[in-house]
């Protein structure tokens, strides 16, 4: 399967305004890549690129003053399946996970252990450990939740979502990561392209997605309690513990929205000409 995606995004700024991104294709999908995944910036400034602490791509600019726009459209090759599903896959006590595991049980930013350990324990305490135990999480978490793009909100917290029963992806994202931490599974955040491949089409613009991984047995697994479905054609873009370690862009300085627009979609094989 191939996938074209890209994105145009716009920032007006009153000023000079420093910028930290992170709009790239996560490293482990750039063997995949058919056409390159560039950031174009308009107008041309220099970009500096580099690999933070959770392996992702970030790129330093400084947004000149008036309008900034950033984009890029690429396409790739994807395997066409679905999220793997392994109903035995099982969990690992404590010590016997890696070491650079540990960091993803702890509290975050938005994953905040501390006030939902209580709920989560009584909630899942009898729930078997292993997958049935992340499964039932999402279906938790999806069935809470009341799905709505207005009820985004760049500081709201997992608490929040649990206890306003309504947000966007990220909240999904969020609130099962950590009911998943209070129970001893590893869990780290992800964003990325997530177009309506395999689905009926959403009728909502294109956004970019937020999902989450579970440490299970000995390696990570892909679960969406948004969608709470195995679903097509994920492009990573960056994990982090969570939406503070990929958001998209962060500003050290005003700057207004002024265009976004995000573009997933396949491409039949017989129309591609590279």
């Amino acid at each position: 399967m191939k996938i074209r995606a890209g994105y145009s995004i716009s920032y007006d700024c009153q000023q000079p305004t420093p910028m930290i991104m992170q709009l790239s294709v996560h490293p482990s999908r750039i063997a995949d890549l058919l056409t390159w995944d560039r950031m174009h910036c308009e107008p041309a400034i220099p970009v500096n690129t580099y690999h933070d602490s959770f392996g992702n791509f970030c790129h330093v600019i400084r947004a000149p003053k008036g309008r900034l726009t950033m984009s890029t459209d690429f396409l790739l090759q994807d395997d066409g399946e679905p999220d793997p599903v392994a109903v035995g896959a099982n969990q690992n006590e404590l010590e016997e996970l890696p070491v650079d595991v540990l960091i993803y049980l702890l509290g975050s930013r938005y994953c905040e252990t501390d006030r939902l350990s209580d709920v989560a324990w009584a909630l899942f305490e009898k729930t078997p450990k292993g997958w049935p135990l992340v499964q039932a999480i999402c279906n938790y978490v999806h069935d809470r939740i009341t799905f709505n793009y207005k009820y985004a909100s760049p500081g709201k917290t997992a608490f929040d979502a649990y206890t306003e029963k309504r947000g966007v992806c990220r909240d999904f994202a969020h609130l099962a990561i950590t009911l998943c931490r209070c129970m001893n599974v590893p869990a780290r955040y992800c964003t990325g392209y997530l177009g309506d491949i395999g689905v009926p089409l959403d009728v909502a613009p294109m956004d970019f997605s937020a999902w989450f991984e579970a440490y299970l047995g000995d390696r990570w697994y892909t679960f969406d309690a948004r969608h709470n479905i195995p679903r097509i054609g994920r492009i990573l873009m960056a994990r982090g513990r969570d939406a503070t370690d990929v958001a998209i862009v962060t500003s050290f300085g005003p700057c207004t929205l002024a265009n976004f627009k995000v573009t997933t979609e396949e491409i039949a094989s017989e129309r591609l000409r590279l």
